[in-house]
């Protein structure tokens, strides 16, 4: 009997000392909360509010007319191209990229890990300088592409390639953390049954990695819609050809045409909001199929 309450006092001194290393007084917890709700009234709810009210300010009729404005409808057909291109292509770019690093050894393979995340250490103003240094008119090819009247610098290949460069790491940065913790136990399972490659990834690879591969895509989508810098530099700036919806808001508002502005803005903001409300519900449909995986398991 002794033993079990030695071993029950032991249990609970435990519980209690985890309770105390994880939780902290009232006051804390209350004035971190409100720290956090202010940083976010301030930087993220009152500007997205202040977009949509600078955009209804001279009524709907208005807002609507700045929205169906042959300018801004150009830029919006732009933006969705670039993005329809740039998507796939970054898709298939990442799940190869993801699968040879996380299912196989290979020389060079920290080499291809640093090229996936150059984007993320190299400006997009850099990035865009560098496809004028090579496709533009004093760039590299820009000769032969002139000779050959082919056009990519200030033309919609120029805008893709900008947007490519600055969106390949997100689906790939996605999956390799992913596909490493999943291991390579099921592939290799498949393979000793006799399964080819593409067999393993349609059957296997990917229903396990669907939803961080949606993750990925919605957050590649996102920010090749909202991108600034690098297509700033190869677009050209030229009005109702090669502005997307971001270089179209400046133009408006270096005009003083602040409705117009905000009203493209604000739709910019809505598809912001429409991404954040699918990746709310593609991480709770991740981790509700984690908990029944593991009830499953039990």
């Amino acid at each position: 009997m002794s033993a079990t309450i030695v071993s029950q006092l032991h249990s609970y001194n435990k519980k209690v000392a985890r309770s105390r290393a994880t939780s902290e007084p009232a006051w804390v917890r209350w004035s971190l909360i409100a720290v956090s709700l202010l940083f976010l009234s301030l930087f993220l709810f009152i500007p997205l509010a202040a977009v949509f009210t600078e955009a209804l300010r001279k009524g709907f009729g208005a807002y609507i007319a700045a929205l169906v404005d042959p300018d801004a409808l150009s830029a919006i057909k732009l933006t969705v191209i670039a993005a329809a291109i740039s998507l796939p292509l970054n898709l298939v770019f990442g799940v190869a990229a993801a699968w040879a690093i996380a299912k196989f050894d290979f020389r060079g393979k920290s080499i291809l890990i640093t090229l996936i995340d150059l984007p993320f250490a190299v400006s997009p103003v850099i990035a865009g300088l560098i496809y004028v240094l090579i496709f533009g008119m004093q760039g590299w090819f820009g000769e032969w592409l002139i000779d050959h009247d082919h056009k990519v610098i200030f033309a919609i290949p120029g805008i893709v390639l900008a947007t490519i460069f600055v969106t390949f790491p997100f689906i790939a940065r996605e999956l390799i953390p992913l596909m490493q913790a999943q291991g390579k136990e099921e592939e290799e399972a498949g393979l000793v049954l006799g399964a080819n490659g593409w067999q393993i990834l349609w059957r296997i690879t990917l229903p396990n990695i669907k939803w961080g591969l949606l993750y990925g895509v919605i957050l590649t989508n996102a920010r090749a819609m909202g991108e600034f810098g690098a297509v700033s530099v190869v677009s050209g700036h030229i009005r109702g050809l090669t502005n997307t919806m971001p270089l179209h808001v400046e133009i408006l508002y270096n005009e003083y045409n602040y409705a117009a502005a905000f009203a493209v803005a604000s739709l910019l903001a809505f598809l912001a909001l429409l991404t954040l409300a699918l990746k709310s519900f593609i991480e709770w449909q991740a981790s509700r199929d984690v908990i029944i995986d593991e009830q499953i398991e039990e």
